[in-house]
């Protein structure tokens, strides 16, 4: 970011830089550390949670987990791995649908029965147009006007 100065002097650029949030680095102690580890390998939550409850990144956690392994490796020791229970799944019951009357016939008005879909179909010189219910008397005359438009 370049910034003006009241000095005409003066040549070159000056930078401002403007940290926020958790800009230093912190030194964590061994013990800490271990107990921070272990806890992200404990299968109650997962590492990303256990980072960020200690204003972590994940990936610095996941470096951590990788130098501990390393280093049990180094001594010729493993991580015990976690037995996890076996999956299961939830029985299905299939119940039979309770026997119901049929509906009772209801008696429609005679405005309801009448199709919804009615059109007026015109054909003229060879070309068919279908008008839907509800144009209005303008766009049936200017539709019927461009049919018999000379072509």
């Amino acid at each position: 970011m370049t910034m003006p100065c009241d000095d005409v002097g003066t040549s070159g650029v000056q930078r401002f830089e403007v940290f926020t949030g958790r800009g230093r680095r912190r030194d964590w102690a061994p013990e800490t550390k271990a107990s921070i580890v272990a806890e992200s390998y404990s299968n109650a939550e997962t590492v990303s949670v256990v980072a960020r409850r200690y204003g972590m990144s994940p990936s610095q956690l996941f470096t951590w987990r990788r130098e501990f392994r390393k280093q049990l490796e180094d001594r010729g020791l493993t991580l015990p791995v976690a037995s996890r229970p076996p999956t299961t799944f939830v029985p299905a019951v299939i119940e039979p649908e309770p026997a119901c009357d049929p509906p009772a016939a209801v008696k429609r008005s005679r405005r309801q029965r009448r199709s919804k879909a009615s059109v007026v179909e015109l054909e003229i010189d060879g070309v068919a147009v279908k008008i839907g219910r509800g144009a209005d008397v303008g766009t049936i005359t200017a539709v019927i006007d461009a049919l018999r438009a000379p072509r």
